[in-house]
């Protein structure tokens, strides 16, 4: 089947080897340029922590040992308080359990070396889709260049031109929410050559309504990214204004800055956006038009599962094709099931950015933590709702019922418990009982 894919990102790569492992040629028509020829974009190079599912996705093409060492597992959170005071979270009860941190334009060029190294498998840069009928599987660029295929996805990102398509046509229905916030990167460079925090961690700077996060490279830098409202991004605007603000709030870390200035007045803002389409997909005739990654469900970073899902994304359809002995048409119809695991994903990334700003730094919070991990010690089979979503290819559908389900059992449990030693108090005659008037 010859197929055309939109996008030659993350999960267009990693999409492109399933296909051309099941014998499909495929072309990829990304709209930059070669990335391995010029780099990433300035202050667009976000760290992506890779966590069991995508490590799974990697697996099953023999691309996760090498992808993996150069990535850098960090097995909790490193909290900043604003007096300096640092507290480590460990993700998992025994510290076992770490996701890795992977420099996003390193792991593109990974994947895109490992999809032009497949028979079948074309790279155009440099195409930026303009035009798209679903009738015919017509793909139109900006160059004046045109292409078909019977089969075309768009795995071109949360703003994506092939869904900009679909939402044009009747029965698709399209939402997104923004949040008032925006990113910015920063950087902590190493010195003499090593690292000045500790590379086993997600470091955090919970400010209540903001944050600021770093993740380790190996180069022994840090990238930090900082998520703010927009209006408090926009107040710093002068080199005096974010030297003193940072110097107030971030001191530990202001210190490790000595690009701070540049950084922050260099780096563009970007947006936090959560983007929900349905279906993913229209069949007119022979052609298939279908969506994969943020393209139908881009989420915000806060769970550190965007290129996580999009990675499984691509294990789902290839098991749908196995299903469907390869008629994308009824491949793609089948994919639509995942949409309930990418609606709770969508969810609890949501839910989890309240949690990393304001709540990891409180007594309450890593007094529940500690009960967590407790109960992970004593109770056979009860794991955390993070572990399930980070360590697990459990659906994340299944893993809200799951949690739910445990949830309930110890509060039953803790109910039994509390009523036995009343029984027990009561039977040694402990608990007086109330006089008859």
């Amino acid at each position: 089947m010859e197929v055309s894919i939109v996008g030659a990102g993350l999960v267009g790569c990693l999409l492109a080897c399933y296909l051309a492992r099941r014998g499909h040629h495929v072309t990829l028509y990304e709209r930059r340029p070669d990335p391995r020829e010029r780099g990433p974009d300035r202050g667009r190079s976000i760290n992506l922590a890779i966590s069991q599912r995508g490590i799974d996705a990697l697996r099953r093409l023999g691309l996760d040992g090498k992808v993996l060492h150069a990535a850098l597992p960090m097995a909790g959170r490193m909290m900043h308080a604003p007096d300096g005071a640092l507290a480590f979270q460990p993700y998992s009860a025994d510290r076992s359990q770490a996701i890795n941190s992977v420099g996003r334009a390193d792991l593109n060029r990974e994947l895109l070396e490992a999809a032009t190294a497949q028979p079948g498998v074309e790279v155009r840069f440099g195409c930026r889709l303009t035009g798209l009928d679903e009738r015919t599987g017509r793909l139109r660029f900006e160059s004046g260049e045109q292409a078909a295929a019977r089969v075309v996805i768009g795995a071109d990102g949360a703003y994506s031109a092939v869904r900009a398509r679909l939402q044009q046509l009747p029965g698709v229905s399209f939402s997104q929410e923004y949040l008032d916030y925006g990113y910015k990167e920063l950087s902590i460079p190493a010195r003499n050559g090593e690292f000045v925090m500790d590379p086993g961690a997600l470091h955090i700077w919970p400010r209540g309504r903001s944050m600021m996060i770093a993740l380790p490279n190996p180069d022994r830098s840090f990238t930090c990214t900082l998520f703010w409202p927009h209006h408090a991004l926009a107040a710093l605007d002068s080199p005096q204004r974010i030297r003193a603000y940072f110097a107030a709030h971030y001191p530990d870390a202001f210190g490790l800055m000595p690009d701070l200035v540049a950084d922050y007045r260099a780096n563009p803002v970007g947006h936090l956006v959560t983007m929900r389409c349905s279906p993913w997909h229209v069949s007119v005739g022979d052609t298939v038009v279908g969506l994969v990654g943020d393209a139908a469900h881009a989420i915000v970073p806060f769970y550190g599962q965007g290129a996580n899902c999009g990675f499984e994304d691509c294990v789902e359809l290839d098991r749908c094709l196995d299903e469907a002995g390869d008629d994308f048409p009824r491949a793609l119809e089948l994919f639509e099931r995942r949409k309930a695991d990418t609606d709770v994903i969508a969810r609890l990334a949501l839910d989890n950015f309240v949690e990393m700003r304001d709540k990891v730094g409180s007594g309450l919070f890593l007094a529940g933590k500690r009960l967590e991990h407790a109960l992970e010690r004593v109770l056979p089979g009860y794991v955390s709702r993070y572990e399930l979503v980070s360590f697990s290819t459990t659906p994340y559908s299944r893993v809200e019922r799951r949690v739910t389900r445990q949830r309930r059992i110890v509060a039953a449990a803790g109910a039994a418990l509390v009523a036995l030693a009343f029984a027990a108090r009561r039977g040694r005659g402990l608990v007086r009982e109330p006089e008859a008037d």
